[in-house]
């Protein structure tokens, strides 16, 4: 039978025999008391690759995002979001009920704003509505179809944030991407941010866990969130160690990734009824549209299914395909040949 080819997301990669290994070999502690050196060693690379003072490991991006919205708000604040981001699309309004605040969302292109599109959106001083206190944004974006945030659009938006003395937060689940394919160092986007967030659990292939970076005070907040919200680990330096593994080996690797990518958008270009600019895959995220192709997504969906290809929905007519280190030259070889004897 025929290897199922997984293009669902890049959470679905499984960690690496070398990577199991060093989580085996890991030396770990409690946690929760501060005493997992594995964790800590871990904490401090991060913190020093982002340029900033400390950072926190956390279960989950979703948690790691939920806990910055609270460590920079209190209950009745307002947060300026991107309509399609995944802080407000994907995060049970974990924002909203527990800590209170309320998004304004503003729909962007590809995911990302101006700075003008931001300042009307700046609340002035009035009793009567709620104050602004923070921006956040995501890079790459997920339903952006992996594009990147340009760096001189972050600065200006840092700029505005600084003039109305609003802290900035970044979902960087996939900052390593951005990196990779722009060339710029974590702490080239980071010096932008009162607080960053990135996932190990995505492309860069461990089994679970996220990590907050700010300043030592921001730090010290978001710990006590973390135990708050249910977050406080013990011996967790054995997921501390894949994190590690995955820092230290499977960064530059995005690049495949991205080739992968440009490849298929490339073959869905070519495919009646499909459509998608190759242009705009910028990372490893591919999203296309089915809506002239005569079928519906679920159709299309099952055809692949049938012939061990996962994608997944993403909108009545679009379909998602993310590729990662578990999918090799071989498996969109195979894919592209798929798509031209179904749909070509």
């Amino acid at each position: 039978m025929n290897k199922i080819i997984d293009l669902r997301s890049d959470t679905v990669t499984r960690p690496s025999p070398e990577m199991r290994r060093a989580m085996a070999e890991a030396e770990v502690g409690d946690d929760v008391f501060g005493d997992d050196p594995t964790v800590n060693l871990l904490q401090s690379k991060v913190a020093e690759l982002l340029g900033k003072e400390a950072a926190l490991f956390t279960p989950s991006g979703t948690m790691a995002n939920t806990i910055a919205i609270l460590a920079h708000t209190q209950p009745g604040d307002e947060v300026i979001v991107e309509r399609e981001s995944h802080t407000f699309n994907y995060e049970v309004a974990g924002a909203a009920v527990i800590g209170g605040v309320q998004m304004n969302t503003i729909q962007g292109e590809r995911g990302i704003l101006t700075p003008e599109q931001i300042a009307k959106e700046i609340r002035d001083p009035n009793v009567h509505v709620p104050p602004t206190r923070l921006i956040c944004l995501e890079n790459t974006h997920n339903r952006g179809a992996g594009a990147i945030y340009p760096i001189d659009k972050i600065r200006a938006i840092h700029e505005l944030a600084q003039r109305h003395h609003l802290k900035m937060h970044l979902d960087g689940a996939r900052l390593f991407n951005a990196c990779v394919a722009t060339g710029l160092k974590p702490s080239d986007y980071a010096k932008y941010f009162d607080s960053v967030m990135f996932c190990f659990s995505k492309g860069l292939g461990a089994p679970v866990g996220s990590i907050l970076a700010g300043t030592q005070q921001f730090i010290q907040r978001a710990h006590r969130l973390r135990k708050m919200l249910g977050g406080g680990m013990r011996q967790v330096g054995v997921l501390a160690a894949a994190a590690l593994y995955a820092l230290d080996h499977n960064v530059q690797r995005l690049a495949e990734d991205h080739r992968h990518a440009k490849l298929l958008a490339t073959t869905l270009a070519e495919i009646p009824g499909f459509r998608i600019n190759p242009d705009l895959v910028e990372t490893n995220i591919v999203i296309f549209d089915v809506a002239d192709s005569g079928r519906t997504v679920p159709e299309i969906l099952e055809q692949l299914r049938a012939k061990g290809i996962l994608m997944i929905p993403f909108g009545p007519t679009l379909i998602r395909a993310v590729t990662h280190l578990d999918v090799t030259r071989d498996d969109i070889e195979r894919t592209i040949k798929t798509l031209h004897e179904l749909f070509g």
